[in-house]
Formats: structure tokens, sequence, C-alpha cells
């Protein structure tokens, strides 16, 4: 059987002892179901389920996947402290993704552990990463109270950057040689920052600074030519 231990609410709740191991928050366990109804690749779910246990059981399985994001995040930059020249080999020795933990743990960095909301997902959280600490809390406290899904919050955030006016979302597909993607997952890693959001960051600038240097040639091409 598998057993989950839950809050009053459904939420999975674990307490650190002394000795900084994890252990209930309290007596209450709540188990997913029935004995031998999971395994790695199904759930079995047991006939006549009433609504609300199956309800209450989607529930808890959202939980439970909502949180490992959490829980992967940590345990890199757990990893990552510890074992500097070592956690690579480790990781690499398992199926997990390394890029996909590593966006994980940058997220779990901007969130210290008492800013992180239980009532929002770690989508949610994901949403306003790169924003400063303050703009973070704002727009947490708003989908909070709002009970705003993730998509909703990323439309309201990108409607107030655009005066009211949400932007249009194109999705860009790249083709790039495995000696590059290391090259600038290097280099997004001395800054700290998830590739993506390195990515996006420089191509912004190398834009802007291109944009500017046309309008100088264009400005210097308009002046008088001496004779």
């Amino acid at each position: 059987m598998t057993d989950v231990t839950t809050d009053v609410n459904g939420y999975p709740s674990l307490a650190t002892t002394h000795h900084g191991q994890t252990r209930p928050a309290h007596n209450a366990r709540m188990a997913l179901d029935a004995p031998g109804m999971t395994r790695r690749t199904a759930l079995s779910l047991p006939p006549n389920m009433s609504l609300t246990a199956w309800s209450r059981l989607g529930r808890q399985i959202f939980i439970i996947s909502d949180s490992s994001a959490w829980w992967l995040g940590d345990w890199l930059i757990y990893g990552q402290a510890q074992y500097p020249d070592r956690y690579k080999r480790a990781i690499a020795e398992t199926s997990l993704d390394y890029q996909t933990l590593r966006n994980y743990a940058w997220v779990a960095r901007q969130f210290s552990l008492s800013r992180r909301r239980e009532k929002l997902s770690f989508q949610h959280h994901a949403e306003v990463a790169s924003l400063p600490e303050p703009e973070q809390d704002i727009w947490l406290n708003r989908a909070e109270k709002g009970a705003w899904s993730r998509n909703e919050l990323r439309r309201r955030i990108k409607a107030e950057r655009n005066g009211g006016v949400a932007d249009e979302v194109t999705h860009i597909q790249m083709n790039v040689i495995a000696e590059q993607k290391k090259r600038w997952q290097e280099a997004a890693e001395s800054t700290e920052q998830d590739l993506l959001v390195w990515m996006v960051s420089n191509l912004d600038r190398a834009a802007l600074a291109a944009l500017e240097a046309r309008e100088a040639a264009a400005r210097s091409d308009a002046l008088p030519q001496s004779a």
C-alpha cells in the first residue's frame, strides 16, 4: 500500500526531527486507496470507487507530482553544495535529465522555504522566478487570492507589462550542435541562470545592440558630408 501523510485538506505533510530526519507531522495517514494499486507505470483503481474518493485521490496524486519538482530542485542544490566534483557523474548514472533538474533547482533557489506557497503549484512559482523578489510576492499573492491557474497568472503578468494587452506567444524551435549547447549551458551555470532565461536575456541584449548600431549608422549617413 502506498501511504501519504496529509493534513486536513489532503496536502502531504512532513516535519523535521532534531536528527534532521523527516517524520509525519501528525498521526493521520492516508493511503492511495487500495493495496497493490500503484506501479511504476500504472495506477489500478478498485471497482465502484466513489466520486469523492476518486476526486480526493486525484488531488493527492497532483500534490505529490507537484511536490516532486521542489524535492528534485532542493536535492540537486544539496548535491551541488555537498559534492561539487561528483554530483554530475552521479546524475549521469541515473535516468534523470540534468537540464530538467537544473530548471527545478533554479526555481527552488529563487524561493526560500518560507516564501513557497503551498496553495500554488511549482509552475506558479516558475512563472515569476525571474522577477525581482518584491514582484514575485505581489504576483503570488494575487494568484493565491484569485485562485488563478498557472496560465492565468502568465496571462495577467504579460497583460500588465503591455498596458493590459497580453503578448502573442511564438514558439521557436532550434537545432544546435552538442558543443554549442554544452558551451551555453556552462555559461548559464556560471551566472546561476536557467539555460532558457540566459538565452533569451543574451539574445535581447544582442538584438538591442544591433538595432542601436544600425540607428547610429543611419544617423551618421544622414550627416552632411564635408567637401
